[in-house]
């Protein structure tokens, strides 16, 4: 069966975005770009929100070619929304309706893994209904203060496994962490 994998950006705060939805915060350097270049190559499909989804639409289809450009723009993309009339960057459907339904169907194909960038109010609500594989948190070292929690209506309370931690130079730290 496919695995789901939510792969996201935080503050020590526990944050993935400003109050006013900004992201310039999060550290991009050698070592993060090839995390994602590895993590691309190991997936067939993203999982977005309708909100990343168009943050993401904005930028890669123009962005220097790259493996991360190559993937982000080749990789079949499903975004969630049920306002969206058209979804024009490549490789990308949009699913309406309850998402959970959609990616347990989606596990249940063959294919590659998926993953979920971005988009903490879908990440949130396909831990909550167990889809999630694997959560990468990637806690950047900065204080918000305010802004978008990675994690949002989660309840009653689910308990997490650490299976790994990995250091960056730049004080980024990823921690993968498996449901119980």
């Amino acid at each position: 069966m496919r695995r789901v994998i939510a792969s996201n950006l935080m503050s020590i705060d526990g944050f993935f975005e400003g109050p006013r939805h900004e992201i310039d915060w999060f550290s991009i350097e050698k070592e993060f770009l090839a995390y994602a270049r590895s993590l691309l190559s190991s997936v067939d499909t993203i999982l977005f929100g309708r909100a990343t989804w168009e943050h993401m639409a904005a930028y890669w289809p123009t962005a220097p070619a790259d493996l991360v450009a190559n993937k982000m723009n080749s990789l079949h993309k499903i975004v969630f929304s049920n306002t969206l009339t058209s979804a024009a960057w490549a490789h990308s459907t949009i699913a309406r309706g309850d998402a959970a339904a959609v990616v347990a169907r989606l596990k249940s194909l063959p294919g590659a893994d998926m993953v979920i960038l971005g988009s903490g109010a879908l990440a949130s609500s396909l831990l909550q209904a167990c889809l999630v594989d694997q959560y990468r948190v990637i806690v950047n070292p900065v204080i918000l203060g305010s802004g978008n929690p990675l994690f949002q209506n989660i309840c009653p309370r689910i308990r997490m496994k650490l299976t790994g931690v990995r250091r960056f130079s730049t004080g980024v730290v990823i921690l993968s962490y498996q449901p119980q």
